[in-house]
């Protein structure tokens, strides 16, 4: 059977419109695919029919209000609707307990949700991240309570997302997209979808299970390689050396089919996938019989960092003559990473909880952070301006560096903070004159490794 239509005006569900059903959402509405997004939220499927983003991504707020509520987007907490479209994607949340398995919750729900409306000749398109052969094992069975057959009635791929928060939809008309089929079929509908819809590169892969790994082994190689990154910033902290020095020299030398990467240091690793999808590799061997050591290891360097980021503001403080139980702390920046408002396992929340508990005065700003959020998070309530934050602080921690704070004013900065002011870089990699004239402005400056 033929599981993708041959007439250009193709309809796609997307079926899970957290923030990356949203960008795919947003992307394929605004390439010409007509949307039918589904949610069981319906505060969210209420926003987005009314033009309302949520998530703080490049871009996708416009898009949003753009497409919504318009025949290339609707959105609905009704899966039944998911009948009228030729592809259905299913971008899920796939979270995982403390010791690396997967709660299957929101998977399951939806794969039983669609196994009472899918129909023949539809093609179902899997991106959320599931370890390797969980798609094979879980997913087809659950459809096929429909009644349909996987590969015969209708046509299964699994297409690992890959996007990194704030590039998310460059990197959808961009990347390429790995696609992994039940069968040939399956998979060259997918390879047509992708290019019809993105026209982007595809990459056909020979198994579902290969597919799966993909994301997998993209997450597990980031997180090893930003856990050298730590480890190097420390042992450059200790010889008195400037690791972002090193690093740009080593990156220089070839390897392989490309150069030597090595990422960069930070105040931790955050976010919904670093920090679960090699728990998930780890957990899928296990149970296998094979026990991995660098993932444990790399997790634990990387979580260790909010700590060390911790110390190097108690260490500051105490060179100025200060301790924290008598100082004020402006953290600016709260997500887990730059320019993103996601707050999800980020590493800044230790290193807040940390402060209060030693007893400073905290205050938070971030401007991409929703305010409620920020407060469910860290138990308090962000500054309304950059100003009120960090007036009289005696150190200034800078864990998120968005393009919102490009130009702050350091020189009207050091008119407002305490005489004796320290500047923590966690995320901002200020370069040499940067660091050079906060220094002529008074300001001690220590970095990740710096």
């Amino acid at each position: 059977m033929r599981f993708l239509p041959a007439q250009d005006h193709i309809t796609a569900g997307v079926v899970g419109l957290g923030y990356v059903g949203s960008c795919i959402a947003a992307a394929l509405a605004d390439n010409g695919i007509h949307v039918i997004g589904v949610d069981t939220d319906a505060a969210l499927v209420q926003e987005l029919s009314a033009g309302h983003c949520r998530f703080s991504e490049t871009g996708l707020p416009d898009l949003v209000s753009r497409w919504a509520a318009t025949p290339r987007f609707q959105a609905t907490t009704d899966c039944a609707a998911i009948s009228a479209a030729d592809v259905v994607i299913v971008t899920v949340g796939t979270p995982i307990r403390d010791d690396g398995a997967l709660m299957d919750l929101q998977l399951r729900s939806a794969c039983d949700d669609l196994s009472r409306h899918i129909r023949p000749g539809q093609l179902l398109v899997f991106k959320s991240t599931v370890p390797a052969g969980m798609t094979r094992e879980l997913v087809v069975p659950l459809l096929e309570r429909s009644g349909l057959t996987c590969g015969t009635d209708f046509g299964l791929a699994f297409c690992p997302e890959r996007l990194s928060e704030g590039n998310a939809l460059r990197e959808l008309r961009s990347f390429p997209i790995v696609v992994g089929g039940w069968c040939e079929e399956s998979t060259e509908a997918a390879a047509s979808f992708w290019q019809k819809s993105l026209g982007v590169e595809v990459i056909r892969c020979a198994s579902l299970e290969t597919a799966e790994m993909v994301k997998l082994a993209d997450n597990w190689w980031i997180d090893h390689n930003i856990a050298m990154a730590n480890e190097l910033a420390k042992v450059c902290d200790s010889l008195g050396v400037d690791v972002l020095d090193v690093i740009s020299a080593a990156n220089s030398i070839k390897k392989g089919r490309g150069n030597v990467n090595i990422l960069l240091p930070s105040v931790g690793v955050g976010g919904s996938c670093l920090t679960k999808d090699p728990w998930m590799v780890w957990r899928s061997a296990r149970d296998r019989g094979l026990e991995l050591r660098t993932i444990p290891a790399a997790r634990e360097v990387n979580d260790g960092m909010p700590g060390y980021t911790f110390d190097l503001i108690t260490d500051e403080l105490a060179k100025l003559g200060g301790t924290l139980a008598d100082s004020k702390v402006a953290v600016l920046g709260l997500a887990f990473k730059n320019n993103t408002g996601d707050l999800r396992a980020t590493p800044t929340q230790p290193v807040i909880t940390a402060l209060r508990e030693a007893g400073a005065k905290v205050a938070l700003f971030d401007p991409l952070v929703d305010d409620d959020e920020a407060e469910k998070t860290f138990g308090l309530r962000p500054s309304s301006s950059l100003e009120e934050a960090i007036q009289d602080a005696g150190c200034v921690a800078v864990l998120a560096w968005h393009k919102q704070f490009e130009d702050l004013d350091f020189a009207e900065l050091r008119q407002k903070v305490a005489p004796s002011c320290a500047v923590i870089d966690g995320r901002a990699y200020f370069p040499p004159e940067t660091i050079a004239r906060l220094r002529e402005l008074g300001f001690a400056y220590r970095g990740i490794g710096r």
